[in-house]
């Protein structure tokens, strides 16, 4: 239910004050709002001179860290950014979590949770490993807590954060294609909305009973308003509105193809997707001899697999590129913790294809005589 916006906000400069604040983000802006700051971040911090509010700000073209010393100090400066027109804020203590959205009438939607999180020291600036979502945090309880699941995750969310601008405000539309388990799409909103984005994400799954766990899970965490999740393809399962943000992680062989595009196919802003196996053009390679003079890449069975990994990746790559994207491989987490670790990162430019970009992905289709799945499934979409 919305809530009165000035009583929401007298909630969030009560938090803010108290002593247990571990950290909170302010971003986008009201309807008709101008903001003189962009995004802030506020988060105690212990230094030499002792215990400070370290306060993070960004005009939109740089960022600015001031550290306020505690006391009326701070109180001036928290209500100078509570009058800012900020349209989110998200604001975490030892105990309890905060999010409040303003609608569009200018009234408040507020999200309250307790959390159970270890209390959190304040930290200095020499810190030995600082991760995008901290490992206490309540939503490893739910998806599991192992060493290597939080390294996973914190690689996705860096390469995630790498891909979205800083200065990013507004609603953002989130899919995640072939979401399993959906840990990483949780570990995903829980990120984006600590951002201080308005942040709607919806995961696709082929089997019904991960869409009821999932659906379950979210409900658990109090996010099911804002997370939902549908059982179907991801070709053909029905997302609407189309989303800002697609992800497709770990999706087997072609599916990954299919996941990228749909991307195409709603011009979504942002691509993430991380390949798993590659057997489509693998087969390809066996069914016809290699050019010359590369008959050594095929001829032995593992190195085939390996280099139909790299060609497959390569002309996805292409293909985006020649579909109005600026695409990278990335690796996005170390080989010792899968071999899975690549990842195709593209940002939607809608520049119209350069001659020789078409040219140099036709060449390299015609020189191994091969046909992407992402080719055909991109073709017969423009068909449609």
């Amino acid at each position: 239910m919305p809530e009165p916006l000035d009583a929401a906000l007298t909630e969030v400069r009560a938090l803010l004050l108290d002593p247990s604040l571990t950290r909170a983000v302010a971003a986008g802006r009201r309807r008709g709002r101008h903001p003189v700051v962009m995004r802030a971040e506020l988060r105690p911090v212990t230094l030499k001179a002792g215990p400070r509010l370290q306060i993070a700000t960004s005009d939109g073209t740089r960022p600015y860290t001031r550290n306020v010393a505690l006391g009326p100090e701070t109180v001036q400066a928290i209500d100078e950014l509570l009058a800012e027109p900020f349209g989110n804020w998200h604001v975490e203590t030892t105990d309890a979590t905060l999010q409040l959205r303003v609608t569009k009438s200018g009234e408040a939607q507020v999200h309250r949770a307790a959390t159970s999180r270890p209390v959190a020291t304040p930290t200095g600036n020499d810190r030995s490993k600082e991760y995008l979502l901290d490992p206490g945090d309540e939503i490893f309880a739910e998806i599991g807590g192992s060493a290597a699941k939080r390294r996973q995750v914190d690689a996705f969310l860096r390469a995630l954060a790498a891909t979205l601008p800083d200065e990013l405000t507004g609603p953002l539309r989130v899919v995640d294609l072939g979401c399993g388990n959906a840990y990483l799409t949780f570990a995903a909103y829980r990120y984006l909305t600590s951002r201080g984005l308005d942040v709607q994400l919806i995961g696709v799954d082929v089997r019904e009973d991960q869409r009821r766990r999932n659906t379950e899970l979210a409900q658990r965490l109090g996010w099911a308003d804002r997370v939902s999740f549908v059982a179907g393809t991801i070709a053909d399962a029905v997302v609407d509105p189309a989303p800002d943000l697609v992800l497709a992680l770990h999706a087997c062989d072609t599916a990954t193809d299919e996941a990228l595009a749909r991307a195409v196919r709603w011009e979504a802003r942002w691509v993430l997707a991380a390949p798993c196996c590659h057997h489509d053009l693998a087969k390809q390679l066996r069914a016809h001899p290699a050019p010359t003079p590369y008959e050594l890449l095929t001829r032995q069975g593992i190195l085939r697999e390996r280099f139909a990994d790299v060609l497959t990746d390569a002309l996805r790559a292409g293909l985006l590129r020649v579909h109005g994207y600026r695409a990278e491989v990335v690796e996005f987490v170390d080989s010792q913790h899968t071999p899975r670790n690549l990842l195709i990162r593209a940002r939607r430019t809608g520049a119209a294809a350069t001659e020789p970009q078409r040219a140099e992905y036709r060449e390299l289709v015609n020189q191994w005589q091969v046909t992407p799945r992402l080719e055909t499934l991109l073709a017969a979409g423009s068909r449609r």
